[in-house]
């Protein structure tokens, strides 16, 4: 959400400023010679509440079943003479099927190829930094554009950004200040410097330990922010909970936690390593969609690596684009343990049975919505299912898995009735790969495929991974 902001904010100075706005292309990070990041992110957020109390009154909570009034609050004025594009103008252009099919030809020679050479048959080109250029080039494009909104604008992957707001802004916002890094911290993994990442957790910057001469090794650094109302003694319990299953898990497809400890404040900070491809949600955004072999591939190794977090005994339940990291050969790895929960310890066989709503709710399955228990498992899997599709059509399905609050999600289910199927899922290329998402996407869990099934099914088996994919480069 800060990266929007920042954008707009930038977009807006760029506009109206004589201050000038510069770009490092290596992390993939804005600056402007006048002003701090801070308040960049304080114009685009005006910016962003004006637009939002015009034409898109209501903002979602956490699990977005609660509806709140967004504060009113007064955006910067606009010179005379200039325009400010409507944040539904931003929102449908994502969608439109023109800007889609430019952005994926345009971008896919930029990020992807296919190279029947090499292996795998593809490879990836992923910066983070070309990919936050491109996405302040179409914001910048719109403004002042008008363009009719459509029926189904809140399916749009940009709308996540709106719905996380107001809770995103009460839980960071006491987090805006420079790094208070430890001398443990700064010994260790050196010095904390740009922040690539800002939300409901606290924030993300790089630090950069000198190797020799102008090299630096680069983590990144978790800095955590506690809740509302939270003790210290819960806020450690939660913090090492989490560091404890992250940090236990070493595979491929799977961040690595290297270290948990304290800043000058006594706040704690998770040392991570540093993915410089960027997460798989801006990728999408910036695309469109993805090309085939490379949803295919990405898809194969998200679930490789939640099958092995099944196997530890592990449930990730947050899983969403955006907790999926890349690195710049198009590795990818699954990250945000936050929500995670062992449904099995080392000695036990069987798994237990959890409760409870938690997630973002395009990705929550249907049975989180009742007051029965059920297996994490299938939940992950679910949101598996959603993942892809959002990669294969730039888009979410639906809102919620709620079938009397939900028109989309009910149609799904009228379409997996029909004998002509679900459109969306009736586009996909193979008649096996159809046949999985339907599967992983069973209102059902106990008919739903495991991640175990969906890695031995005909269509996964036969999906080619790049090298960095099976090399894990």
């Amino acid at each position: 959400m800060s990266r929007y902001f920042e954008l707009i904010g930038l977009i807006y100075l760029s506009n109206h400023s004589e201050s000038r706005v510069q770009y490092n292309h290596r992390l993939g990070i804005w600056s402007l010679d006048e002003g701090s990041l801070d308040q960049i992110q304080s114009i685009g957020e005006e910016i962003t509440r004006e637009q939002l109390t015009q034409e898109h009154p209501v903002a979602v909570d956490q699990h977005q079943d609660k509806i709140s009034q967004p504060p009113d609050k007064k955006a910067p004025s606009t010179p005379k003479g200039i325009e400010k594009a409507s944040l539904k103008t931003i929102f449908n252009a994502f969608s439109s099927e023109k800007s889609t099919k430019t952005t994926a030809t345009t971008e896919s020679r930029r990020r992807f190829a296919l190279i029947p050479d090499a292996p795998g048959g593809h490879e990836h080109y992923l910066k983070s930094s070309h990919r936050q250029e491109k996405l302040s080039d179409m914001w910048r494009s719109l403004l002042g554009r008008k363009q009719k909104p459509e029926a189904d604008q809140d399916l749009s992957l940009v709308s996540n950004w709106v719905d996380s707001l107001k809770l995103e802004n009460e839980l960071a916002g006491d987090k805006k200040g420079g790094p208070n890094a430890s001398s443990t911290l700064v010994e260790k993994y050196g010095t904390c410097q740009e922040v690539v990442g800002r939300g409901a957790f606290g924030i993300v910057r790089i630090a950069h330990k000198k190797v020799t001469g102008s090299v630096d090794q680069l983590f990144a650094v978790k800095e955590f922010c506690r809740r509302p109302d939270e003790t210290e003694k819960k806020y450690s319990k939660r913090l090492i909970s989490e560091y404890c299953i992250s940090s236990s898990l070493r595979h491929p497809n799977i961040v690595h936690s290297l270290d948990l400890l304290k800043d000058s404040n006594g706040d704690y900070c998770e040392v991570m390593e540093f993915c410089a491809g960027g997460d798989l949600y801006t990728l999408i955004l910036s695309s469109g969609k993805l090309e085939v072999e490379e949803s295919d591939c990405f898809f194969k190794q998200l679930i490789r690596g939640l099958e092995y977090t099944h196997e530890m005994g592990v449930a990730h339940r947050d899983l969403k684009p955006e907790n999926l990291l890349l690195t710049t050969y198009g590795n990818l790895k699954i990250g945000g343990f936050a929500n995670a929960e062992c449904f099995r310890m080392a000695w036990e066989t069987d798994a237990r049975m959890v409760s409870g709503l938690c997630g973002s709710a395009p990705y929550i399955s249907p049975e989180e919505y009742t007051d029965k228990e059920f297996d994490p498992r299938a939940v992950d899997v679910w949101a598996c299912g959603v993942i892809y599709m959002a990669m294969r059509t730039g888009r979410h399905l639906w809102r919620q898995a709620k079938k009397d609050e939900d028109e989309f999600y009910a149609r799904y289910l009228e379409g997996r009735r029909d004998e002509e199927g679900y459109g969306p899922i009736e586009s996909l290329h193979w008649a096996r790969c159809r046949n999985v998402i339907y599967s992983v996407l069973d209102p059902n869990p106990t008919r739903r495929m495991t991640a175990a099934q969906v890695l031995k099914s005909e269509w996964v088996r036969g999906i080619k991974l790049c090298r960095a994919g099976e090399e894990a480069l």
